[in-house]
């Protein structure tokens, strides 16, 4: 018998109830993007570069089944061993996590058949060196899909930041917010011009938004989302003393957005590039 016909689903399964319900709010709408994007094949070498928890290496390690062998890299520590735990419950044997970096891929020249990263190829150190790591290992034809949210991601936080940052004359602190937001945002023509440097060819470049809404501002900076990948960022750009202040006035300030639209709404505009090696 087939394992999948014999598989029972087990509700009382600590380790499947822990695994099954996760999936990323921040992560989903651009991973199932770069999904539709990729070109399924039998046989090939697949690297996702950022797999975090692992969305979408293991989706696409399902997806392909056996013939293929998926690999997944990420810096974060506790999100291999978490991925891990994944690979472990599905019982998946065709796909494997590594603990590194972008910018040092432990793999030889030509390898990969597909190279993708959700959301995750513009938050590295590095970005051109790591672009040079994909063209290393990526054979010749072989594809290169990548999602990244662009720099007008939450420009209506932004824009009541800048605001009260301008009110108060810390004109230093703008400055540094936009440095932080181009550190992690590049222009999206400064993003082809880099891939194309580093010997992909463009084929497509779907372009996506999506829009997360709050009720008020203490709602927005207490969820998860922002107050756990976002927010420490915006904290960094203030000296101690004038924190508490600044947040104040920000809050005020959005929630009179809310009392006039009867929400706070965060644009999310990105895209999904696929490229092949020249």
């Amino acid at each position: 018998m087939k394992n999948y016909l014999s598989h029972t689903f087990n509700e009382d399964d600590f380790n499947l109830v822990s695994v099954i319900d996760e999936l990323s709010l921040w992560a989903a709408p651009f991973g199932l993007k770069l999904l539709d994007s990729i070109k399924l094949k039998p046989n090939i070498n697949v690297l996702d570069i950022g797999c975090g928890l692992g969305f979408p290496l293991i989706e696409i390690a399902q997806r392909l089944g056996d013939s293929a062998k998926v690999f997944g890299i990420d810096p974060w520590e506790s999100a291999v061993e978490r991925a891990g735990l994944k690979i472990k419950t599905y019982n998946l044997s065709n796909v494997n996590i590594i603990k590194g970096v972008a910018e040092q891929l432990p793999f030889d020249n030509k390898f990969f058949d597909l190279i993708v990263s959700n959301n995750g190829i513009n938050n590295v150190k590095d970005l051109h060196l790591s672009l040079g790591e994909c063209a290393r290992v990526a054979k010749p034809g072989a594809q290169f899909v990548f999602s990244l949210n662009l720099e007008r991601s939450m420009i209506e936080f932004y824009q009541a930041f800048e605001e009260v940052l301008l009110h108060n004359g810390l004109n230093e602190e703008i400055s540094k917010m936009k440095k932080q937001i181009y550190e992690k945002r590049k222009t999206l023509d400064e993003i082809k011009s880099l891939l194309y440097k580093s010997g992909f060819d463009i084929a497509n470049i779907h372009e996506d938004i999506f829009k997360l809404k709050y009720l008020d501002a203490g709602a927005m900076f207490n969820h998860s989302l922002i107050k756990y990948w976002f927010l420490g960022g915006w904290k960094k750009i203030l000296r101690m003393d004038d924190m508490e202040q600044i947040f104040d006035q920000v809050e005020i300030k959005l929630n009179r957005q809310a009392e006039r639209n009867g929400e706070i709404v965060l644009t999310i505009p990105f895209v999904v590039i696929s490229s092949f090696r020249k």
